[in-house]
C-alpha cells in the first residue's frame, strides 16, 4: 500500500500495489477528465507527478506517445489511466484544470 495526496485538493488516500491513479482516483470519488476509459488514447487524464515517480510503472510506448501530443506536458507528466502504483513509496500527484480534484 501507498499513500496518494492529490493536490491541490490536498486529500490523501491508500492506494494498493497495481492500482492505477485512474482508477485510485475514482474509487475516491476524486473527480478527474477520462474520455477514453483509461486507453491512453485522449490524454484528458493528464497530471503532474510532484512526489514519488519511483513509485510508479514506467512509462510505456503509447503512454510517451499520447503525451508527446499534448500541450504544457513536462518531466513531471504522466497519464493517470497508465501509472501504476508499485506499493514502494508514497506518492503526491497535482491534478490540473479547473475545479481539479473536487
Amino acid at each position: 500500500m501507498a499513500q496518494l495526496t492529490i493536490m491541490p485538493a490536498g486529500k490523501t488516500i491508500e492506494v494498493g500495489e497495481g492500482t492505477t491513479l485512474l482508477a485510485a482516483l475514482l474509487g475516491a470519488e476524486i473527480g478527474i477528465l477520462h474520455k477514453c476509459e483509461g486507453q491512453a488514447k485522449c490524454g484528458s487524464c493528464h497530471i503532474f507527478v510532484q512526489e514519488g515517480r519511483k513509485g510508479l510503472s514506467k512509462t510505456a510506448r503509447e503512454e510517451n506517445e499520447r503525451l508527446d501530443s499534448i500541450v504544457g506536458v513536462g518531466s513531471k507528466s504522466r497519464l493517470a489511466c497508465q501509472a501504476k502504483v508499485l506499493g514502494t513509496e508514497n506518492i503526491t500527484i497535482e491534478l490540473l484544470g479547473f475545479g481539479s480534484g473536487i
